[in-house]
């Protein structure tokens, strides 16, 4: 296995762990092969992680909470079954991995910046979930050194019309949660290149997203699946 896709699970096991505890969550466990949680997760978050492709599904299921509906494993090389388990497979994806450096020119369009209050948190997560509250990005984040929100403002009015979350862990900038409009990936990685510049960016796509990545200059580098109970 690739050590860029090595460095993208360890990467989003880290981040995981940090949004769990931005709820007031007791942090996970970082073992030998699997990243686990032992309580419900928040929604869209995994209850474990592997982090290498030899984890056994006795491994990640020892670690988690069953009892409770709605438990979910990420499955980062592809190589579990559990539908033994009663586990379905929710999706697949690819991790992504680009050299660090500025992206191509692209079109003028949102003004990125950090976010760094709770009002300016709320306004991002608002944004990024079509306008309403989801309670999901907690103040707590803003204090996370290794957490960075970033917020792409209309250059004409000023709000929040695109947005990302990256997190810096295993050497490498992770991004999760990109939303706005086409081009989108574009500023993004701009704003990453003159924060960090020496610094490789990951993260996984599937779809659409995923080529629109594989245009901005990403590798896939290993397949991974979602796993979900009921």
């Amino acid at each position: 296995m690739r050590g860029e896709a090595r460095a993208a699970v360890r990467n989003n096991a880290e981040w995981c762990d940090a949004l769990c505890r931005s709820h007031g969550l007791p942090g996970g466990t970082f073992g030998a092969r699997v990243w686990t949680h032992p309580v419900r997760t928040p929604p869209y978050y995994p209850d474990a992680v592997t982090l290498d492709p030899d984890a056994t599904a006795d491994e990640v299921l020892a670690g988690v909470d069953r009892s409770a509906p709605g438990c979910s494993v990420k499955d980062s090389f592809g190589t579990l079954d559990l539908t033994p388990y009663g586990f379905r497979p929710l999706f697949t994806a690819s991790w992504l991995h680009r050299p660090a450096g500025p992206p191509q020119p692209g079109p003028v369009g949102a003004r990125w910046r950090e976010v760094r209050t709770p009002g300016e948190l709320a306004a991002w997560e608002r944004a990024w979930n079509g306008g309403a509250p989801a309670g999901l990005f907690r103040p707590a984040l803003l204090a996370d050194p290794a957490t960075t929100v970033l917020a792409g403002h209309d250059p004409d009015g000023g709000g929040v019309m695109a947005g990302a979350v990256v997190s810096e862990a295993a050497g490498v900038l992770g991004v999760s949660n990109l939303f706005g409009p086409a081009g989108s990936r574009t500023g993004c990685l701009a704003a990453l290149a003159d924060r960090r510049p020496e610094l490789p960016v990951v993260g996984y796509e599937h779809g659409e997203d995923l080529a629109d990545a594989l245009h901005h200059g990403f590798t896939a580098v290993g397949p991974l699946r979602i796993w979900a109970a009921p």
